[in-house]
């Protein structure tokens, strides 16, 4: 069993940047892909990046180039550092941890609460 808990998330101008944070504050995620996710309303839960245990790395079309996702076992840690943030991303994002890095949602057993991201323009 792993829990999750984000962090870093805020209010910030558009091109803006906010670095997110997913800690496993109970078991460890180690040898699990982490996946971040974001959900705005009346939208579904969208893939963004996820990263393997081995350190493999995937991005959605949309952020590649803007996005960064990087995780450091030892402080049990996976960030996500958002730059040139675009108001129509203002959404709750969201950590997962599961077998592997999956667009899917629902392959993630773990997830975390959430973090309000909202970008003004």
């Amino acid at each position: 069993q792993v829990q999750l808990v984000e962090s870093g998330g805020g209010l910030v101008q558009a091109g803006g940047s906010l670095r997110l944070s997913c800690a496993a504050s109970r078991g460890t995620f180690s040898t699990y892909a982490v996946g971040w996710f974001r959900q705005a309303l009346v939208k579904e839960r969208e893939f963004l990046s996820g990263v393997n245990w081995r350190g493999g790395l995937v991005y959605e079309e949309s952020v590649k180039g803007r996005f960064t996702i990087s995780r450091d076992n030892a402080k049990n840690t996976v960030y996500l550092q958002m730059n040139s943030l675009k108001p129509e991303e203002t959404a709750v994002y969201y950590c997962a941890a599961g077998p592997v890095i999956i667009s899917a949602a629902n392959q993630y057993p773990y997830w975390g609460q959430g973090t309000q991201v909202t970008v003004s323009s």
